[in-house]
């Protein structure tokens, strides 16, 4: 199996890959800044201890490396920032299409607590690592810079100052390992956070009557959880300070041996060990800028794992989802069929495992269609399987005669609008006919009582922010824009009051068959059944009865 972590920073390098060039020219004029700088620190050093002091050569030569230093490091930024922000928005709109064209399944199994922080989180860590790479280098070349000039001044001191940065990356090393183990930890929590904020926006009205669930979410879950991933972060950071700390006292240790080696065995020129201790005073800089990196390379490698299973679980994309804008071509729908059609859902932990069918069913055009039955018996599931939603793993769907294939699924769906039970309501329309849409919206808010809190203006609705049984209203509204021949009605009036369920039963239903519309409703309102043309009755996920209501 692929490692996550590795998977995921080559999907980092290949998004570098367009930008090659420009991250070529960015850490290249970086390190020349970095050498720039260490040049500088050499001749300042040699300036010092010079008989002749600041000659004009010099002066021009420490001019000229102020300005490379300078001019490097600004055009080395800036090109780090384009390429830091491609980078962003290149992963924000592929992770968009691959949940854009995932199957219905995989989202519905990839909870949203767990989707919204790789989008949001995850990607947003993904930006500061982006921003690292030519700080990184410019501290990294004035490192090595810095130690290339040591070694010109003195082996030996050279030689100590290399095993205490040995010492200090083995501290490192040790240090950010368990640190990354905390992080990871840390991020786990941030999804269980995640999910409870989603419960007190969506379930705001119940905490407000049920005190002690209320005070429980609050004690228990938002505030326990927060302070565990404060705890945990925390702790993880504090090994990198502690790590870093230690790095730090041995620049100061290195320091007072080079002294008492002076003293000891005293070099004839000064210059040796004033320059020793300022490079290395220069170096702890830069050297500490690159250990600061370390928990922000880390908290990458989590969301680069995190990034890269979400990349991994979306991977089987539906073919031509994102080709295009354009309507499919309107067909006739003369008959929708179901034919031996079997479907078993992935079990939930400690249920039975569902299975639908065999189904055989058959709508004519023109029909209405009640799906009736208990809770859990399988209407939804069908109505799913009947949209192209999900893909009967067993049996076909002919439309017209014709298997929906594969390739043709896309199109097929098209032929349908939907108001589900747990529908979401875009404030936006896309008419069937875009010319007339303004009047024909009109018509229908009025008619369904809505058009004194709701209009269309430039082509939205003015407000989506009504009562439930009004949303559904507004949805219906929606469906009929879209003048779709096939209309299908998730207890469309399970919020409707008495009235208005009459209406749409006795009114509505029947103006949408006399248009030529099919129609498919879930209902439970045995009252009305006598509507349908078609009654389908079913029980533990089998159809048990098809029959024309009298």
């Amino acid at each position: 199996m692929t490692d996550p972590k590795r998977g995921a920073f080559n999907g980092l390098l290949a998004l570098l890959r367009p930008f090659r060039t420009i991250v070529v020219i960015s850490v290249a004029l970086g390190m020349a800044g970095g050498l720039a700088i260490t040049l500088l620190l050499a001749t300042i050093n040699n300036a010092l201890h010079s008989a002749t002091g600041m000659t004009q050569g010099v002066v021009l030569t420490f001019a000229a490396l102020c300005v490379l230093a300078l001019v490097s490091s600004i055009v080395s930024d800036i090109g780090t920032n384009y390429v830091g922000q491609r980078i962003i928005a290149a992963l924000r709109k592929d992770l968009g299409e691959k949940v854009l064209s995932a199957p219905i399944t995989q989202i519905e199994r990839y909870r949203s607590h767990r989707l919204i922080p790789v989008l949001t989180h995850d990607v947003d860590t993904i930006s500061d690592f982006s921003f690292a790479f030519t700080p990184l280098a410019i501290a990294t070349t004035v490192t090595l810079g810095c130690l290339g000039y040591l070694a010109y001044l003195s082996v030996p001191m050279f030689l100590m100052m290399v095993v205490a940065i040995i010492i200090g990356t083995s501290v490192q090393l040790v240090a950010g390992g368990k640190g990354i183990k905390g992080f990871d930890e840390a991020r786990d929590h941030e999804d269980e956070l995640q999910r409870y904020y989603n419960a007190i926006a969506s379930g705001a009205k119940e905490l407000r009557i049920h005190r002690p669930r209320r005070f429980r979410m609050n004690t228990q879950r938002i505030q326990k959880t927060a302070d565990r991933i404060s705890d945990i972060q925390v702790r993880s950071v504090n090994i990198y300070i502690l790590a870093k700390s230690f790095g730090s006292m041995l620049f100061f240790v290195v320091i007072g041996l080079a002294l008492a080696m002076q003293a000891y065995y005293p070099n004839p020129d000064p210059a040796v060990i004033t320059g020793f201790v300022l490079v290395l005073l220069y170096m702890k800089g830069p050297l500490e800028h690159v250990v600061g990196y370390l928990p922000i390379v880390g908290k990458a490698k989590i969301a680069f794992a995190r990034i890269s299973e979400l990349s991994e679980r979306f991977s089987s994309p539906e073919p031509h989802l994102l080709m295009d804008d354009s309507e499919a071509p309107q067909a006739v729908v003369h008959s929708l069929e179901l034919r031996e059609v079997r479907y078993s859902p992935p079990p939930v932990e400690g249920s039975e495992p569902f299975h639908l069918g065999p189904i055989n069913l058959n709508i004519k055009q023109g029909d209405i269609v009640f799906i009736v039955g208990e809770n859990g018996c399988g209407k939804t599931t069908l109505i799913k399987l009947l949209l192209g939603l999900y893909q009967p793993q067993s049996g076909e769907i002919r439309l017209n005669g014709e298997a929906v294939t594969d390739r043709a699924r896309d199109d097929y769906r098209q032929l349908f609008t939907t108001v589900f039970a747990d529908y979401y309501l875009f404030d936006d329309l896309v008419q069937g006919n875009a010319g007339k849409s303004l009047d024909v919206a009109t018509q229908y808010l009025n008619r369904l009582e809505i058009a004194h809190k709701v209009s269309v203006k430039d082509g939205a609705f003015t407000t989506t922010d009504l009562s439930t049984g009004q949303r559904k209203r507004l949805a219906l509204v929606n469906a009929w824009l879209e003048e779709r021949p096939v209309l299908v009605f998730d207890e469309w009036a399970a919020d409707q009051d008495p009235a208005f369920r009459r209406i749409f039963y006795t009114e509505l239903l029947p103006d949408l068959k006399r248009l030529g519309k099919t129609i498919i409703v879930i209902s439970h309102d045995d009252r009305y059944f006598d509507i349908a043309d078609q009654l389908v009755r079913m029980k533990a996920g089998r159809v048990l009865t098809e029959l024309q209501p009298a």
